[in-house]
């Protein structure tokens, strides 16, 4: 089975390269990708999904299934195809859209024959507000036995950790007043924002290891001359875990509180974007992907350990199913993410053959869940595991 799941693969590759080349050359951002979700769910329709668009109220969201009408496992692929402003696909997500949905196709003659389903779940906006927050909240992924991707980088990596983060945006309400003839009259909402940085740069002594703090001012006034009544901040709080994060949170909210006490201001605290879980990677299912890579071809020394990342919305889908999100080599050289380099890495030839690659790892892991029923409730146990009260 699997060894028909990688010619399918190769026998397909220029008409998935072609998908992710369009999606590399038109690139959108998040939550307006209208042309990479069409072409994602055209291309699996053509191959016997059931789509459904405008997932969870999302018009760039979709789900495609194709059900064996046969009792077992329920397998997920999640697709990202946002961009990111003014550098286009320079984080790969036209190559994860397509090794997604690759794989998903490839395995239809196992699911045939063994039972069960697979669920494509077109996730728009990875980068900014992530959809598969508001999926996992809505509970789309709770009858899905295990979720999987695979991320371009420059090198291979296990499948690791990510950060819990909060996105906190602080509003100050002050009155205006000239500057420089009734200075008095003012309450300058400005001072509050400088001494919430001056609060929350203060308490960076006191952070545990692993907490990032990092935040700007979205709005200092509009002119010298006037006490400005409005000013704001936006901040990422970050921690290794929902607990932590939440003890950093509350800090900083703190900070953010005296600050207007000193300065006699208002304060609104509310979140700008969505908060992300940190990523809960399963290492049964983990273990058995970088197997397959490695029956692959890749040598076992060039796959690295999961390093602790920034914060993706994988997380939230983590506390609610057995997850992984390995990362596929894509260039010879060190590109950094999120760069003009990485970017043409992504489009490129060598690119379109790592997400071949990372479509069949990713399709063969599907292929052992199936056929493996005792594979499959070793996933199942650990994620129980790591779900039970004292875990969370």
């Amino acid at each position: 089975m699997k060894a028909a799941t990688a010619r399918f693969l190769d026998e397909h590759r220029s008409e998935f390269a072609a998908v992710s080349k369009a999606i590399w050359e038109n690139p959108e951002l998040g939550h307006r990708e209208f042309y990479a979700s069409s072409l994602l769910t055209d291309l699996l329709a053509k191959f016997g999904f059931a789509v459904n668009q405008g997932t969870a109220g999302m018009e760039t969201a979709f789900t495609a299934v194709y059900d064996s009408g046969k009792e077992g496992p329920v397998l997920g692929y999640l697709s990202e195809y946002d961009a990111l402003p003014g550098l286009g696909h320079a984080c790969g997500h036209n190559l994860i859209g397509v090794a997604s949905a690759a794989a998903a196709i490839a395995l239809r003659e196992a699911i045939d024959a063994y039972g069960g389903k697979a669920v494509v779940f077109g996730t728009p906006a990875e980068e900014t507000n992530g959809a598969k927050v508001t999926m996992a909240e809505q509970g789309l992924f709770d009858q899905v036995d295990a979720v999987m991707m695979v991320h371009p980088l420059s090198h291979y990596e296990r499948s690791g950790s990510s950060m819990a983060m909060e996105a906190l945006q602080f509003d100050y309400f002050g009155k205006a007043a000239h500057a420089a003839a009734n200075p008095e009259d003012g309450i300058n909402a400005l001072d509050a924002v400088i001494q919430l940085f001056n609060g929350v740069n203060a308490l960076r002594q006191q952070l545990p290891d692993g907490v990032r703090v990092h935040g700007i001012i979205s709005n200092g006034g509009e002119a010298p001359n006037i006490i400005p009544d409005f000013a704001q901040a936006k901040f990422y709080v970050r921690a290794a875990n929902k607990r932590t994060l939440q003890d950093m949170v509350d800090k900083v909210k703190r900070c953010a509180d005296a600050a207007a006490l000193s300065a006699g201001c208002r304060i609104q605290v509310s979140n700008y974007e969505l908060s992300y879980d940190d990523m809960r990677t399963n290492s049964v299912l983990s273990q058995q992907f970088t197997d397959n890579l490695i029956q692959l071809g890749v040598k076992p020394d060039d796959v690295k350990e999961g390093q602790p990342g920034g914060s993706i919305d994988l997380g939230n889908v983590s506390y609610r199913t057995a997850a992984i999100h390995p990362y596929i080599q894509i260039a010879d050289c060190p590109f950094a993410l999120h760069t003009p380099e990485f970017r043409a890495a992504a489009g490129s030839e060598r690119g379109m053959d790592a997400m071949i690659l990372g479509a069949k790892a990713l399709a063969w892991t599907g292929c052992d869940l199936l056929e493996d029923r005792t594979l499959l409730q070793r996933v199942r146990d650990e994620f129980q595991h790591f779900s039970s009260p004292r875990h969370i």
